[in-house]
């Protein structure tokens, strides 16, 4: 390594902990917030069940009972929603800590983009470090994907 490598290596490092730190943070805030979709789709599971097992007045149309179902519903699907970019978000994390799987940390990235303000600038940092060459060397320095993981992968 030369002289002039020395500094920008330290200086990837460092940005590549920061990102990791950024993504844990991120997948954090992520779940803390898909929580409240878990209470908003336990309400309407208790509105459901009264309106299901409750008295019916004469007349009601059944789709009516059906409809209320919409509430716990949108929660749960709401929560998944959230929750799968969460899971990835942390599995990117681990990624750029290792230095594995450039081409997924990228993908990450542009779907970090989506959460404004802070995925935005997230996603747009992570595109600034991982287009560095010196940082491309970094990755490709780490070997294959499996490699070393104990995996079937990191035996063959």
């Amino acid at each position: 390594m030369s002289k002039d490598q020395a500094p920008q290596a330290v200086t990837d490092q460092e940005h590549l902990r920061l990102l990791s730190i950024g993504y844990l943070v991120a997948a954090g805030y992520a779940a803390f917030v898909s929580l409240f979709f878990l209470l908003f789709a336990f309400i309407g599971g208790l509105i459901a069940a009264a309106v299901a097992f409750g008295p019916s007045p004469p007349g009601q149309d059944p789709a009516a009972q059906f409809l209320v179902w919409i509430f716990p519903l949108f929660g749960f699907g709401m929560l998944l929603f959230m929750m799968v970019p969460a899971g990835l978000q942390i599995v990117a994390a681990r990624r750029l800590t290792r230095r594995r799987s450039r081409t997924f940390c990228m993908v990450i990235a542009a779907i970090t983009c989506l959460s404004v303000p802070f995925g935005t600038l997230l996603g747009i940092f992570t595109f600034m470090v991982l287009t560095r060459p010196s940082v491309a060397r970094l990755f490709d320095a780490s070997g294959p994907p499996g490699e070393g993981l104990g995996t079937a992968a990191g035996r063959l």
